[in-house]
């Protein structure tokens, strides 16, 4: 067996479809976001703009959120020393947790150490529990949910993104006794746009089955308090469990579910994601419960992200690109073709200081390439029109379609 060989094919596929990822080498700059430097391909340090990250409100960079890191880490130090159960239940995961039950209106919440892993561990928990349980999916759920329901083992059914009809033709279909969940996202963050939670939750209610939405791309982001879009749209009561990630809008890192107690309790006991594996650093905790703490109390990030986000999208629309249709706070730009999505974001990076990365194939499926920005608060409209500027070039040096 040549196994240098089937690993070099494995590569090779990857170059030959235009879909080998490279990773930017950057670090950004404290307090200055979006500002970044980038070390790839230079003699030292280049300055750039990033349009891409997922710290959509820069709360990376706030100074609650450093400030309480830094007094977390002289206070405890680094790390968390180990399992819950084995190395304590540090009292900053304990506040974390209240606060977040508090952000949903839920009895409980339970900390993982990231998105992917909270729906891993609950979803394939979840169902293991539940003898015969069925599992209904939106066709367009993140990659760490099919995984979840994947390794639960348990009979699952996909359903047309969004549609309630193709739901709930499912849904009859199976024998009322047993057992469902209903998995979907609030916000789907390559497409930019969101689910009906209120008629799901009807559908739910009909057929007896449980609700689960993952919220990673809208805590923070949406909601008087920050909660989500099920707090924007006063549903957070109607679903059982809330998944969510410190992150994304929070600026940290880690994952959470919001439930009632024994819904927690289940998970915190029987979920091996969650009991096998070593608990986020006090540190990173503390971080988040500054940041959690002031989106709650603040919406001045939320309105000027918002704001540069329809900013972006006009100038887009103006100029002829071709921007998705997005309700949200996403700004998806398709290209169609993984090469050409490569290409500009390459030469934004190298000739105009712009960084993008473009998203392929299994991100997206294939012949929807495209490019996708998330302007922050901290994005000037100065920016804006200059990204528009650049775009605008690019697409008619690369002879791609522009609107009319």
């Amino acid at each position: 067996m040549n196994y240098e060989h089937i690993f070099d094919q494995a590569i090779e596929r990857l170059h030959a479809e235009g879909r080998y990822r490279v990773f930017i080498d950057i670090l950004r700059n404290k307090g200055a976001y979006p500002n970044a430097r980038c070390f790839a391909g230079h003699n030292g340090p280049k300055d750039i703009t990033v349009w891409c990250s997922n710290d959509y409100l820069a709360m990376g960079q706030h100074p609650k959120v450093i400030a309480a890191m830094e007094e977390a880490l002289n206070d405890v130090g680094a790390g968390s020393g180990g399992t819950r159960n084995i190395g304590g239940n540090t009292h900053y995961h304990v506040d974390l947790e209240a606060e977040l039950a508090d952000l949903h209106g839920k009895d409980g919440a339970l900390l993982f150490t990231s998105g992917y892993v909270s729906n891993d561990a609950t979803l394939s928990t979840l169902a293991r529990i539940l003898p015969g349980c069925v599992i209904f999916s939106d066709e367009l759920n993140h990659a760490s949910m099919i995984a979840g329901i994947r390794n639960a083992g348990c009979e699952k059914r996909v359903f047309r993104h969004n549609d309630l009809e193709h739901l709930e033709e499912l849904l009859a279909a199976e024998d009322p006794a047993a057992p469902k969940l209903i998995a979907f996202e609030s916000v789907y963050s390559m497409e930019g746009d969101v689910a009906p939670i209120h008629a799901i939750c009807d559908l739910a209610e009909k057929y007896n089955a449980l609700t689960y939405i993952d919220e990673v791309h809208a805590v923070g982001m949406y909601g008087p308090r920050g909660g989500g879009i099920t707090d924007r749209d006063e549903a957070a009561h109607r679903i059982d469990i809330i998944e969510g990630t410190l992150g994304k809008a929070f600026g940290v890192m880690g994952g959470y579910i919001a439930a009632d107690t024994r819904i927690i309790d289940v998970i915190r006991s029987y979920a091996p994601g969650f009991i096998f594996t070593t608990s986020l650093s006090p540190v990173l905790v503390a971080g988040v419960l500054a940041s959690v703490r002031h989106l709650k109390a603040s919406s001045v990030e939320r309105e000027a992200q918002q704001a540069n986000a329809a900013f972006l999208k006009q100038a887009f629309r103006s100029a002829g690109l071709p921007v998705m249709d997005s309700t949200t706070h996403i700004v998806p730009l398709m290209v169609g073709d993984p090469v050409k999505a490569k290409k500009i974001s390459d030469i934004l990076l190298a000739e105009y200081g712009v960084y993008v990365q473009p998203i392929n194939y299994p991100t997206v499926p294939r012949g929807t390439e495209r490019l996708r920005f998330t302007p922050g608060p901290a994005h000037t409209p100065a920016m804006m029109t200059e990204l528009t500027s650049a775009l605008t070039e690019i697409w008619q040096r690369m002879d791609l379609a522009l609107a009319a």
